[in-house]
This record gives C-alpha cells, structure tokens and sequence, in this order.
C-alpha cells in the first residue's frame, strides 16, 4: 500500500502525460499465479504471430500464396512504402516491441488490437518504481527499452504524437544514454520510432530516407494493421497460418483472438454467408437488432482514427441508424482504408481502490480492467517489461484512458 503524500513526493515535476489525469490508487491491480503464467508466456507467442505476418505478407506480396492477403494490407499506403517494406533486406524485421490491448473477462484474457508503437511506457515505468514488486520487476520498463534502442539513443517523437512526449522525455532521462526529438525534423539517422506511419506526410524525412532501415519498429504499416485479427480467422487462410505457426501457438492465438471479419463488400454467392454472423451480406448486418449486433467495429490502420479508440465504435452501444450507416461507410472505404469487425468481448466487473481527486479520500471503484503488458524483443528472446492496467467504471463500454480512469501497474496477488 502506498499513501497519497508518498505518490505527490515523487510525482514527476513535468508531468508524464500533456494535458491528461487520471486516478491514483493505494495498489497495484493483482492477478492469479494462473494469469500471471499466461501473461508470461504471451509475449513469446504474439512474436511468433508478428513474425508469421511478415512471411504471409512476403509469399503473397510475390503471388506465392493468397495474393489478395498484400493487396488488401496495402490499400491506402503510398507505393514508396509498401515497396520500402518488400526489399529483401526488409525481410524479418519486426518490431522489437510488443503490447497487446487484453480485456480482463470471466473467461480469461481477450486481446482487441496488437500496437507496435505504443504510449504508456513512461507511466508503466514510473508506476512500476513506486509500488516495487509489479510483473517486470521494479525497473523491467527501463530496462527493456534500453536494450531495443538504437545505439544513437534517439527516440523520435511526432507532434501528433506529442501527448506522450513527456513520459518519452522521462524514459530517456532516467535511461541516461537516450535523447528525444522531432520526428519532423528526422533526416535518416539511426533512432526508435514514436510515430505512426499515416503520419508520413508531417515527417519530410521519412520518404526521402526511404532507403535507410536504421528506425526501429520499422517502417512497415503491416503491423499496424488491426485487419491480422481477423485474417487469423479467415477459413480461406486457416492451412496457411497452420504452416506459418506452431500448431500450440495458432491454437492459442484463436483463443485470445475473438472471432473478426474484413468488411468486404464483395458480394457473396446466394447459397454463402459470413462465418458465425450466419448472413448474406453486411447490409443485413447493418439491419441487425440491437441484441443481435454484440460486434466491434473499427478502422484497421494507416488512420488518425485508429488509435485512441476515436475510430471503434459497439455494435449493441449505437443506435440502429447509426450502425447501420457506419457498416456502409465501412464497406465503402474498403479500397481505400479497409475495417475490421470483431465479436464483444465485455470485460469482467472487479472493484478497485482509488484515490478521490478532491478529498483525498481511498474510494472503491466498481469498474472494468484493459490490460497494456509491454514485451521487449531482443536477441535473448521475448521478456515482460512490465503490465498497466486502466480501470473504468463498469457502465462504460470502451475501456481507454480517461479522467474517470485508475492507472495502476500490474502484480502477483501473494497467497493468502
């Protein structure tokens, strides 16, 4: 347990996060041993899946297998990008970070999207130091940074980025070696990568260095794709991921995965219909009831919109109007910026400690956890730097940061 006055003490002068708050909390969020093992052994397999896509991408890219699977993840990216991602010196790379989005439901965990360049990772780091003993170890977040950053120690940071500019000013403070700076200002020096790659038209650097292959994650808008959720599903798909991954791992992966669809306009023959949706077409999807339409929609990528949670919206949560115009704009945008859609997947009510802003007082908040587990990939292998949990109240169907939020770190509940 941690007071209110041992958080302020140590509370960081500039800030982690520009313009944002959040709820603190006396103590971590804890998990079972059983949950733990999972979340340990999760990283290894999310590896495997990154590495798989970039095989898949590759085979189709030279009409080895499914070419639709390249033709479909390049839609909407500038052909100097998708050609920098298919140059055999390209081949392999993936990104050295990775942090799943996992809803904690009765059922165990639900991932809902894989992010390669993701924020949070000064507040984990900082969280992680203040109450010891959090899954990572008191300075895994550190650590693990440290060890994927180029030797240069430069992390470039966009200004549509620049919310999290802090908590990276931070990170590189306490790391020593590192330094932060304009992404607009990059020029092809060695570096890591906070950025999205829609961005590209803000960072003049980017296409003129196309050639340079010095930024970690690389510059490969495959794997911000959220469309590989719902290609691990796809029937047409299913011999070759079990060629690509470790039967245990594709196994695995189906179960973390909820069942997700592309939403393909393409008309189905008469007798077909979409895989467990049991419908002809998305516009009889559209037409769903409210009870019916227990989906997910979003924007796979390549977006300003698809992070954030401003381009995902719940099926049974909007009216029917609505949902049935935002499924034909999904179809609409397929050549340009394709969708995804994925079951619901509620996470489990849990209650939790908090700080009230005003009193001061320790409150108990019935609410629902996202779990962030940060994994570092190096030549050593995958580790667990270190896991955030935002907790949001249970009426609230999106679980994202937000000011009604607590953001606590992640731990080994003891044994009683």
């Amino acid at each position: 347990m941690v007071s209110l006055s041992q958080i302020k003490e140590v509370w960081p002068e500039e800030g982690l996060f520009a313009d944002k708050s959040w709820h603190l909390s006396p103590e971590p969020l804890f998990l079972e041993s059983k949950e733990v093992r999972e979340l340990e052994r999760m990283g290894a397999v999310l590896a495997s899946f990154q590495e798989a896509q970039d095989r898949i991408y590759r085979r189709s890219a030279k009409g080895r297998v499914a070419p639709w699977v390249a033709d479909l993840l390049d839609r909407g990216k500038p052909e100097w990008m998708t050609a920098w991602q298919r140059e055999g010196e390209q081949a392999e790379v993936v990104p050295r970070v990775i942090r799943p989005d996992l809803l904690l439901t009765e059922d165990g965990f639900a991932i809902t999207e894989l992010d390669s360049v993701p924020g949070g990772m000064g507040v984990t780091a900082w969280l992680g130091g203040l109450y010891k003993e959090v899954l990572g170890g008191e300075n895994g977040m550190l650590e693990g940074l440290e060890a994927i950053l180029p030797e240069s120690g430069k992390i470039w940071v966009s200004d549509e980025s620049g919310d999290y500019r802090p908590e990276m000013k931070w990170l590189a403070d306490r790391i020593g070696k590192a330094s932060v700076h304009r992404a607009e200002e990059w020029a092809g020096e060695a570096g890591y990568r906070f950025f999205e790659l829609f961005d590209w038209e803000s960072i003049p650097g980017l296409k003129e260095n196309s050639g340079k292959r010095d930024l970690s994650p690389p510059v490969k808008p495959l794997f911000e794709e959220k469309l590989w959720l719902a290609l691990l599903h796809t029937p047409g798909l299913k011999a070759i991921w079990q060629q690509e991954l470790r039967g245990k791992h594709f196994e695995q992966l189906k179960k973390w995965i909820p069942m997700g669809w592309v939403l393909d306009p393409e008309p189905l023959p008469p007798q077909a219909a979409l895989p467990r949706l049991e419908v002809n077409s998305w516009a009889e999807v559209g037409a769903m009831s409210q009870k019916e339409r227990q989906l997910v929609l979003k924007v796979s990528g390549f977006s300003e919109l698809a992070w954030g949670s401003r381009g995902v919206h719940v099926g049974h949560d909007e009216p029917g109007e609505r949902w049935a115009g935002l499924i034909k704009q999904a179809t609409e945008d397929f050549t340009s910026q394709p969708w995804m859609m994925q079951e619901f997947r509620e996470a489990k009510q849990i209650e939790h400690p908090y700080f009230d802003s005003d009193s001061g007082e320790v409150k108990i908040m019935a609410g629902r956890a996202r779990l962030c587990p940060y994994y570092f990939v190096t030549g050593e292998g995958v580790k667990l730097g270190g896991c955030l949990a935002t907790i949001v109240p249970a009426d609230k169907k999106k679980i994202h940061g937000m000011q009604d939020a607590i953001l606590v770190p992640v731990a080994l509940k003891e044994p009683q």
